[in-house]
């Protein structure tokens, strides 16, 4: 979140030959339209997914860099939730056989409060760790989404809507495409909450305490 990986790239083995590149862009057309189960949450199960373009809930190149997010708690306000496509900057170095792309599950939240925030990146061999919300005062955010691989926690939602239209969605003023799986719920509660992100944004974005170091360990 500041700022939620088991998309992972797999490496391949079999030598170079002038049909690796079309066999791999062969292989991100057949999963950009295959039906594809992602995790969600644990109340709400699995969305499948049938999409031929992205739904984004970022418009920016993703670095392709996952980062961890954890939270003892996250409580909101207006929550939709769906899946999509990020997108790496063309010729980004890790972008692996995935063709730059990473299928991930949007969430949105109108307004979010989370307790003791953690957010971690591994630079390999060491880790970019940032924490926030340890004291009275809980880390804010406003138009919160985050594009994640996974997601977990005990969660529990208030008026949930299971099966909508993406492109419908009403309670976090966020859009998804048309004819895109999803749901959405007047509120939201995490115990617990670890995710593997690839994009963050928020409209405020208010972190008391903030601490950003390097350490030996991540979230």
């Amino acid at each position: 979140m500041a700022s939620s990986s088991d998309v992972t790239s797999s490496s391949d083995n079999t030598p170079e030959n002038p049909e690796s590149g079309s066999t791999r862009r062969g292989r991100v057309r057949a999963r950009r339209v295959a039906v594809m189960a992602v995790p969600a949450t644990l109340v709400a199960g699995t969305l499948a997914v049938l999409t031929a373009e992205g739904a984004l809930g970022v418009q920016f190149a993703i670095s392709g860099m996952p980062f961890t997010v954890t939270a003892t708690e996250l409580n909101g306000t207006g929550f939709e939730q769906f899946g999509g496509l990020d997108h790496m900057a063309p010729g980004s170095p890790n972008e692996g056989d995935t063709g730059g792309q990473v299928l991930v599950v949007t969430s949105a939240i109108k307004n979010a409060t989370l307790t003791k925030l953690c957010q971690s990146v591994d630079l390999g061999g060491t880790n970019l760790l940032i924490t926030a919300g340890a004291g009275k005062d809980k880390v804010t955010a406003t138009d919160l989404t985050t594009d994640s691989t996974e997601l977990s926690g005990d969660a529990a939602f208030g008026n949930i809507e299971i099966g909508n239209d993406a492109s419908t969605l009403t309670k976090a003023g966020v859009k998804g495409p048309i004819g895109v799986f999803s749901q959405q719920a007047d509120t939201v509660f995490i115990k617990d909450l670890r995710q593997t992100n690839y994009a963050t944004t928020a409209g405020v974005f208010k972190l008391p305490g903030l601490k950003l170091r390097f350490s030996s360990s991540g979230c």
